[in-house]
């Protein structure tokens, strides 16, 4: 009998990228409290990956992901998804492009999952034991307008 995956709660954090006076904002996803990049960073250690770990959030203001909802959604006509893919971490210098990590978004009535995650720049590497991450759709949906709401710029 198949085993029914673990539902986790998933929350996206946007925080200043950097210190300067109008800092770029980073958009860190957490599954279970736990930050995307402890959780892969964690994997690519244990599984003995070279150059493990150097991930952040998508820094916002130095990415053109189009609509932020659909982006996060997986959907089609999102700016990065051509591949089926998303980044959901991009390189700790901060270019997304630089040392992504993808996943595939798969929607279903009442999930939302990620899984297939892949490191284009070494796609050697096995991500099969990472994940996948399951989320009701609900409250993944619920977590994305929290997300597109806090990365709106403050009204002047």
């Amino acid at each position: 009998m198949p085993t029914q995956p673990l539902i986790r709660k998933v929350r996206f954090e946007i925080r200043p990228w950097d210190s300067g006076p109008d800092p770029a904002r980073e958009l860190l996803p957490y599954v279970d409290d736990v930050s995307l990049v402890d959780l892969v960073s964690g994997f690519e250690h244990a599984a003995g990956h070279d150059v493990p770990g150097t991930y952040a959030g998508i820094v916002l203001d130095h990415f053109n992901f189009g609509d932020l909802g659909a982006y996060l959604t997986g959907r089609p006509n999102s700016a990065y998804s051509g591949k089926g893919l998303i980044a959901l971490l991009g390189c700790d210098c901060g270019e997304v492009g630089c040392w992504p990590l993808e996943a595939q978004v798969i929607t279903t009535e009442d999930s939302v999952m990620w899984r297939s995650f892949f490191q284009p720049y070494r796609a050697q590497r096995d991500y099969g034991d990472f994940g996948p991450f399951v989320f009701h759709r609900s409250q993944y949906e619920r977590a994305v307008r929290e997300a597109v709401a806090a990365s709106r710029p403050p009204s002047p």
